[in-house]
């Protein structure tokens, strides 16, 4: 495999499979329980709705898209839920879809990245799939992340400032988030 190839592939595991991942628990573990299925307006996701949808993207993308699974998304339901789920079962959830994810990406070679696919109707190579998999987690982690800080100010601090170096804290902890 080229060095761009496998750096592509091991950058997008650890960003999904240890950065996104630690970041995301230590903001669900942050966010008052009573805020998991609360919505700013109807036009809006909860936390909740954005926990399916992240585990329904990586799933349909990768695990079924790349890794050629039977695909069982309805990602209608993904924002149409409003409640009924605690933090530990959407947690699961996500945590299912990203071991899965991570499997589908161990398996990749360079010959592979280029091979096209169709998902939700649109041509891509599985380079693009997996590219669309990392920036959209980090999207809806972003709105996640934005809700619990407006919900819980002060309980989430991910870097700080060291000498004009952003030293991150997220990182502090982790290895109780690490997968055995």
């Amino acid at each position: 495999m080229t060095s761009v190839s496998a750096d592509f592939i091991a950058r997008s595991r650890y960003l999904l499979g240890e950065e996104y991942r630690t970041k995301l628990r230590k903001t669900l573990d942050a966010l008052p329980p009573d805020a998991l299925w609360w919505r700013a307006n109807a036009e809006s996701n909860s936390v909740g709705n954005l926990l399916l949808h992240l585990a329904g993207n990586a799933r349909q993308w990768i695990v079924s898209g790349v890794g050629e699974a039977e695909d069982k998304r309805f990602r209608a339901a993904e924002f149409t839920a409003d409640g009924g789920q605690a933090v530990a079962e959407l947690w699961e959830i996500v945590e299912a879809a990203l071991r899965d994810a991570d499997a589908v990406l161990a398996a990749l070679d360079e010959s592979k990245l280029a091979r096209r696919l169709t998902i939700q109707g649109r041509e891509v190579t599985v380079l693009g799939a997996v590219y669309h998999v990392v920036e959209h987690f980090s999207m809806h982690m972003g709105q996640i992340i934005l809700l619990a800080k407006l919900l819980s100010p002060g309980s989430i601090r991910f870097y700080e400032d060291a000498g004009g170096m952003a030293r991150p804290l997220w990182k502090e902890g982790a290895e109780q988030f690490r997968r055995s």
